[in-house]
């Protein structure tokens, strides 16, 4: 039998999946939205990646990141758990041993990595506003009438792109319906927008941050022809966009999963699992935390949000 190790990345906007080998060659791999229900997300995302996997193919090892990591980790009982800058960078790494800049930018969120001599030296990610992200795209795409996948080769046939303020997302839309009323063309608006998200990016989540080649651009975005055409301008420096730049965080924990291994073997057959979480708010201190359990086959098998450890 072949062992294999399954990496899953679910986050606000889409949740990933991909199984790799021991050699981390990519056996399957599945993109899907998350639709405001990681659980469901990700028994979709398994039943998917399990029609492609080969009968010669075991699960040794499962490992999650991103923004409900540790709620998916307890529901497949996952041996690695991390946060998803260590993810991206170990996947980045091992397809690109000599990066120094990961740019990342997500559905929800976006995040810069420094990397020197294969270690992670400093990082940042960007604040509670979704400006300049993903979502914040998809938005702007629906109100111009023009699909999200459209976007990046109406920016390349603008040669004036028109300036548009994006630092915050609402004054972004005010903008970008003030320039359409006055005339500017699609084209130009759209350009404009791209050249927005690059620059909203580097001046507040890269602020202060040295940015050095080689220079790997990743995530949802990553696949905007526009986006990827301005950070190569104002950059003044090539940008590497990986095919499977959208799947990093995935392929980086299915790694670090790997690398973790313990000896026992996982089940994909997670459909008939009866797996919920139920939230109460403490009121036994004043930090009134938000506790949430997490129940697994009518018992509860772990809780988290207590501040001093009651729960």
């Amino acid at each position: 039998m072949k062992e294999c190790y399954l990496g899953v990345d679910i986050g606000s906007i889409s949740t990933k999946g991909v199984i790799i080998d021991e050699r981390n060659d990519i056996i399957c791999k599945s993109y899907i939205w998350t639709e405001g229900n990681p659980v469901k997300a990700v028994r979709k995302l398994i039943n998917i990646l399990k029609k492609e996997l080969p009968e010669n193919c075991i699960i040794k090892g499962i490992g999650t990141t991103g923004s409900a990591r540790k709620l998916i980790g307890l529901m497949l009982g996952a041996n690695a758990i991390k946060n998803e800058i260590t993810a991206h960078a170990v996947g980045t790494l091992s397809f690109h041993k000599d990066v120094k800049t990961i740019l990342e930018i997500g559905g929800q969120d976006s995040k810069v990595i420094l990397i020197r001599n294969g270690i992670i030296t400093d990082f940042a990610m960007n604040t509670l506003c979704a400006a300049g992200t993903g979502s914040f795209l998809s938005s702007q795409a629906k109100r111009l009438g023009v699909s999200v996948n459209d976007f990046g080769s109406y920016a390349l046939k603008s040669n004036s792109p028109v300036k548009i303020a994006a630092r915050c997302t609402v004054f972004a839309e005010s903008d970008l319906v003030h320039k359409a009323q006055v005339g500017y063309s699609k084209e130009d608006i759209i350009a404009g927008l791209c050249k927005s998200v690059v620059l909203n990016y580097l001046n507040n989540v890269c602020k202060g941050k040295r940015i050095q080649s080689p220079i790997v651009f990743q995530g949802g975005v990553s696949k905007n022809e526009g986006v990827v055409k301005y950070f190569k301008e104002i950059l003044n420096e090539d940008i590497y966009v990986d095919d499977n730049g959208h799947l990093m965080g995935a392929i980086g924990i299915a790694i670090l999963s790997r690398k973790n291994k313990n000896g026992k073997s996982y089940s994909l057959d997670i459909n008939d699992i009866k797996f919920e979480t139920k939230g109460f708010e403490c009121t036994l201190c004043p930090n009134n935390c938000e506790i949430v359990r997490i129940i697994k086959d009518g018992k509860k098998i772990d809780s988290f949000g207590s501040k001093c450890g009651r729960y």
